[in-house]
């Protein structure tokens, strides 16, 4: 069982944590001290609620409060927050990442947000001292020999297992029956684990899983079983190395294309399963506008992508088995104006990036209006749209960077991790101070 981590990283974040305290109680003496002898008159100390305050209880809140900045909360989120991550046996995340698909992919975010936990300054070799406790499981990485696709059936067995693990060597997990611990899910309907809507709906979410946090991929904006969990809507992954080279200015590109999509576009929208896929929906745009010169649609991924993403106006984003795709983030990424088509789709960060100010949003029933609709934007505010989607904090959000930044994929869902301290059982510690205004 492997559960302890490597000496040398740990006598690191002891003598971090050591500075930390030793920084903090040294503050705090000097500012206790000035409090206790603060002779100075009346007219020296400043008032509050009609009450007078030595301005050194005031020099104490302001001390109190940079080191809560400056140490407990590095990252500046919501609140300050650490983070223990299990260290599990290899094979249940190291030992997948021989096959590189598995750090690259679209579900990918489950390795991207496990490494950057790795290095953050919110991590915690302490389990005492932590809010949260994270499970770095890979379930995306077993590859279908016939299809290249993700194979998922094995992921609640796995997750599991891996519980089973940390629960019987720690108390953490039975202490609270998991609420205070993160998974990641970031596959077609979360940890419903199932590609398909209706076996999703069926199947549900785990009940060990239940009481817990999930990162997921999938949202919608009404009711649905395989969100009825605690969780946080996360971007599906695009690495940002791969991009790196197409990452130009996009008001400076040439667009010449007006309205782009590249993908599975059946002719026949019920495949092998009897399922429709798409519920239809990309089906009918390439029937409809398949020899429309506006449209630039392609049936196959390709090499040139990205050139072609570069060159869009528009690019198109019809919901595939699940609603969210990974072409809204690349279309953000590359500067071409998502025309998202999925009823009742959630999505992520919507806190902080305004998705009525950077996309549109097409009504499935709407497919056989989409060319006028796109002509009347064309002539009237796309030049509004793209000003607000070419600003770079947009693509940053969208992106889980290495090692992470403020304001990007993985700060951003560390930030709203933050404000749910409420199901943190480290309420004892000096942080349950500094989390309260005074």
């Amino acid at each position: 069982m492997c559960l302890m981590h490597g000496n040398n990283t740990k006598d690191k974040y002891i003598f971090i944590n050591y500075l930390r305290l030793f920084l903090f109680f040294s503050f705090s003496l000097y500012a206790l001290s000035q409090l206790l002898f603060d002779t100075r008159p009346v007219a020296k100390r400043r008032r509050r609620g009609g009450c007078d305050i030595p301005t050194s209880a005031v020099h104490l809140e302001f001390l109190m409060h940079r080191v809560s900045s400056a140490n407990l909360n590095p990252l500046q989120l919501s609140a300050a927050i650490q983070i223990y991550v299990y260290e599990l046996p290899r094979k249940f995340n190291e030992d997948w990442l021989v096959d590189k698909r598995c750090s690259n992919h679209l579900f990918a975010a489950e390795v991207a947000i496990h490494q950057n936990l790795l290095s953050s300054p919110l991590r915690t070799l302490n389990p005492d001292e932590a809010d949260f406790f994270f499970l770095p499981v890979y379930v995306s990485c077993k590859f279908s020999p016939k299809t290249g696709f993700p194979s998922i059936g094995h992921a609640p067995r796995t997750i599991h297992s891996a519980v089973s693990l940390v629960s019987s060597a720690m108390p953490y997990w039975n202490r609270s029956k998991g609420s205070d611990h993160i998974f990641v899910a970031t596959h077609d309907f979360g940890a419903c684990f199932h590609s398909m809507e209706d076996m999703a709906m069926e199947q549900g979410i785990p009940g060990f899983m239940r009481n817990s946090i999930i990162l997921q991929t999938f949202g919608e904006t009404t009711w649905h079983p395989c969100q009825d969990v605690e969780n946080i809507q996360i971007p599906p992954y695009i690495s940002p190395l791969a991009i790196a080279p197409y990452m130009l200015p996009p008001e400076e590109q040439k667009r010449n294309i007006f309205a782009f999509f590249r993908g599975k576009m059946e002719i026949h929208p019920k495949n092998y399963s009897g399922r429709m896929y798409s519920r239809g929906v990309r089906t009918a745009i390439y029937h409809r506008y398949g020899r429309n010169k506006l449209f630039y649609l392609k049936r196959q991924r390709a090499e040139g992508y990205q050139a072609e993403l570069l060159r869009s106006i528009f690019c198109l984003c019809p919901l595939g088995w699940a609603p969210w795709s990974p072409r809204i983030v690349e279309s953000v990424v590359f500067g071409c104006v998502p025309v998202i088509i999925a009823d009742n789709i959630a999505l992520p960060y919507s806190h902080a990036v305004d998705w009525n100010a950077i996309s549109l949003k097409v009504r499935e029933i709407d497919v056989p209006r989409l060319a006028k609709i796109l002509l009347h934007v064309a002539a009237t505010n796309l030049s509004v749209i793209q000003k607000n989607l070419w600003k770079e904090e947009n693509r940053q959000a969208l992106l889980f960077l290495e090692p992470l930044r403020i304001g990007d994929a993985t700060w951003h869902l560390l930030d709203l991790l933050s404000r749910k301290i409420g199901r943190s059982h480290a309420t004892r510690s000096p942080r349950a101070l500094f989390n309260t205004e005074i």
